[in-house]
């Protein structure tokens, strides 16, 4: 529950929960998919705090946001299909690189962001049809990651996305959200149906989320965001080794 509550928090701070959440279910001994899916299931509930919280971002946003949830969905499903299809010694050896990756996304996230904001305004020169094809593929890919593993797809989805027309960037991150969210569902959904979920530990790391979302917006305000990305950034490569080194 601690671990959620924290979760939340470094959303709210760095949207990047499942650092602080992930390793900590492989603290008390969950095996790395258990941990996996178990921490998709309890994260679900943050996704709609977040578009509840961007109503005004989104608005005017209905058409565009029908086909990114579409594509999303069935990225989200295929990458969990890969997770349960694959070999647990598979997963178990791509987790601390995708540890390693989530944790460099969020140091660099300012670096992101100021790339995001200065990017040009004139988009790219695809024609209406490669372009809609590029994007669908490019948002099925972040679909797939994230419905395998997940952290810091936030991030890369915000960078992309972003490239994707001129707006401002607080509607970049609500749509974002809610891409990264339809994949999300998508995967807890299957993880569900078909996965060994540890539903103790979703249920207290679940409810400790909804929490830490609460009160994250309030506590981000007066906490210092950078040292607590950089705590957060630095154990989660820590990991990464400790566990590439195992």
């Amino acid at each position: 529950m601690l671990a959620g509550v924290g979760a939340g928090l470094t959303g709210s701070v760095a949207g990047l929960a499942s650092l602080v959440s992930y390793p900590a279910l492989l603290a008390v001994g969950l095996p790395p998919v258990t941990a996996n899916v178990t921490n998709t299931v309890a994260l679900f509930g943050v996704t709609g705090g977040t578009i509840a919280g961007s109503q005004r971002e989104l608005r005017g946003q209905g058409r565009r946001l029908l086909r990114l949830v579409v594509v999303s969905v069935l990225g989200g499903a295929v990458g969990a299909a890969l997770l349960l299809l694959t070999p647990a010694e598979a997963f178990e050896t791509m987790v601390p690189w995708l540890l390693g990756l989530g944790s460099l996304l969020l140091l660099a996230r300012d670096r992101v962001r100021s790339w995001v904001s200065a990017r040009p305004s004139n988009g790219l020169s695809f024609d209406g049809v490669r372009r809609t094809a590029t994007w669908a593929t490019v948002v099925f890919a972040l679909g797939v990651y994230g419905g395998y593993f997940g952290a810091g797809v936030g991030i890369i989805a915000l960078a992309a996305l972003a490239l994707e027309r001129s707006e401002p960037l607080p509607v970049t991150n609500a749509v974002k959200n809610v891409a990264t969210g339809a994949a999300n569902g998508a995967a807890a959904i299957t993880y569900i149906l078909f996965a060994p979920v540890q539903w103790s530990a979703a249920i207290a790391l679940g409810c400790g989320a909804v929490v830490g979302g609460l009160v994250g917006p309030s506590i981000v305000r007066v906490a210092p965001e950078t040292a607590l990305r950089w705590l957060v950034g630095s154990a989660g490569l820590l990991l990464a080794v400790r566990l590439a080194t195992n």
